[in-house]
């Protein structure tokens, strides 16, 4: 604005020197009244355009007008006094440049030629029609391809200046996760752990507040509200819908604390409670919501709800951070496991069809029975179906993920039966999984652990029936794969191997593993998350 006004004021001083006649001074108070929409609102798509269309039209009726006042005949005076004017040009096309708005300049330009050469072609002056002089041509051709140049160098400085100074999309990401590497290198382990963050939380909650039931809720996968972690009754179908008439829902849309004399849980009977939903917001982001209730009627005033935001206000940061941690190692694991499952479709699977084919070429070459080399390759060509049946095995565990719609149970399910199917088994599949969803983090990890498990019943156990139970009541659930085999030898290093890959995710979500022998032959290996204690 202040270099509109600066050159205005110049505008307005040229005109001064090539006609000596304060009347003139008009067309710059028209100039500035036609500017006013480009000026406040100069990024909008319709007043922005407006505004400076009227500033190219008031310049040239102004340029062929004083042109045309102050020469009378004289080419050089009817030029500098149109060349008085036409220095504004340059602000409107410039405008639409830093506006990265191309298109825009060159009609403004295209604009500007069009009423220059119209105005100058039927001015009246005294009465009669003042036809454009060489001298305005001159000062108007001049300065439109002073404002053509300025126009297009301002674009591409501008542009410059953009992929010189503005954050690079890869290397911002570079920078923040080398930052988020040395902060988590810095902080204990359970800091970045949502469940652990979440359980701190409601511990601080029932020191200052009356609590029968807490819950704190967030968003993972889809935009769905999960339970992170809770206390009180085992089984609780907290309200997890967003679109409901219920304060959780008001919560989140308003981001204010709210209150309410009913339950906010789907399985509370409704007599006499308070309920207290707080959202835990982190910028201008919701990032989850601390759900409280007691069974006491106005149990939460204005001044315990404020004590109770004053003490979940930090504790909103650190899930946030925990959340965006989990994410960002979800989706490298993600990558990762699709991208090693390419390469092995693409490289080594591929190689051992082909020396399949070619020992299925050298079988055809020998004679069908007694020759020793041929028993020889039918044994090998039998490995080597073995062993492209376990890769493709691998791969469908390597692309196997719990999908958004269907959840844990159904991609535990899927999977079981998938190699069931491949390895002989009998497969008994036991679900039970409620309508609320565990974090995607916590499902991602549970379903790895189940592939485990199956897998090594069906390469170590030589069961002829396996069992999956599916338990989800979030935010706890059980997992068990039962086999009637002889189980998984404890001299065997990769049943060893698979059975601490199993504790490790376990440990990761803050869950249990356990293995024990199952009556009367096998194995069950069940992981426990949350308080839920094993049924068989």
């Amino acid at each position: 604005m202040a270099v509109r006004i600066a050159l205005l004021l110049i505008v307005a001083l040229l005109v001064m020197l090539a006609t000596r006649d304060p009347v003139q001074l008009g067309w710059i108070a028209l100039l500035a009244l036609a500017g006013i929409p480009a000026v406040f609102a100069w990024r909008d798509r319709f007043l922005g355009p407006i505004g400076r269309i009227a500033e190219i039209i008031v310049v040239a009726l102004a340029a062929s007008s004083i042109s045309a006042v102050a020469g009378l005949g004289d080419t050089a005076t009817a030029g500098f006094a149109a060349a008085a004017v036409l220095p504004y040009l340059i602000m409107p096309l410039v405008a639409a440049s830093i506006l990265q708005r191309p298109r825009e300049a060159f009609t403004l330009l295209a604009l500007a030629a069009v009423t220059l050469t119209a105005a100058g072609a039927a001015t009246e002056v005294n009465g009669e029609l003042q036809l454009a002089q060489p001298g305005y041509v001159a000062a108007c051709v001049q300065w439109l391809l002073l404002a053509a140049v300025s126009t297009a160098a301002t674009g591409a400085l501008h542009r410059l200046i953009l992929s010189r100074f503005a954050p690079q999309p890869y290397a911002e990401a570079t920078r923040l996760l080398t930052q988020l590497r040395s902060v988590a290198r810095q902080l204990p382990g359970a800091t970045l752990d949502p469940g652990g963050i979440a359980e701190h939380l409601l511990d601080e909650v029932r020191e200052i507040a009356p609590v029968d039931r807490a819950a704190v809720l967030t968003t993972s996968g889809g935009g769905r509200l999960v339970v992170v972690a809770q206390t009180g009754d085992d089984r609780l179908d907290w309200e997890t819908a967003l679109d409901a008439d219920s304060a959780v829902a008001d919560a989140w849309a308003s981001q204010q604390p709210q209150t309410a004399p009913r339950s906010q849980t789907r399985s509370h009977p409704a007599d006499e409670v308070s309920s207290l939903v707080l959202p835990l917001v982190a910028g201008v982001r919701t990032i989850g919501l601390l759900v409280v209730e007691t069974d006491t009627a106005t149990a939460y005033p204005p001044q315990l709800v404020q004590r109770v935001g004053t003490l979940a206000a930090p504790a909103a940061l650190r899930l946030e951070a925990a959340l965006l941690f989990d994410e960002v190692r979800s989706l490298a694991t993600n990558e990762e496991r699709q991208r090693l499952a390419r390469e092995i479709h693409d490289g080594v699977a591929q190689e051992l069809v082909m020396v399949g084919y070619g020992i299925d070429n050298a079988l055809a070459s020998l004679p069908p029975e007694g020759h020793e080399a041929a028993e020889e390759l039918k044994i090998l060509r039998s490995e080597v179906t073995r062993v492209i049946t376990e890769l493709r095995m691998s791969l469908f565990e390597l692309r196997s993920e719990v999908d958004r719609h269907g959840g844990l149970a159904a991609a535990i399910a899927e999977y079981a039966r998938t190699v069931g199917a491949s390895a002989g088994l009998r497969v008994h599949l036991s679900l039970d999984e409620s309508t609320a969803r565990l974090p995607a983090a916590i499902e991602a990890e549970l379903l790895r652990i189940a592939q485990e498990a199956v897998t090594n019943a069906r390469k170590h156990a030589g069961a002829d029936n396996l069992w999956v139970t599916c338990t989800v009541d979030p935010p706890t659930a059980q997992v068990e794969v039962s086999d009637d085999g002889q189980g998984i030898p404890d001299q065997r290093p990769d049943g060893r191997y698979g059975l601490a890959i199993m504790a490790e995710r376990a440990e990761r979500i803050r869950g249990r593993l356990e293995i024990r022998p199952r009556q009367p032959a096998g194995t069950t290996v069940a992981v426990v998350l949350g308080g839920r204690e094993s049924t068989r």
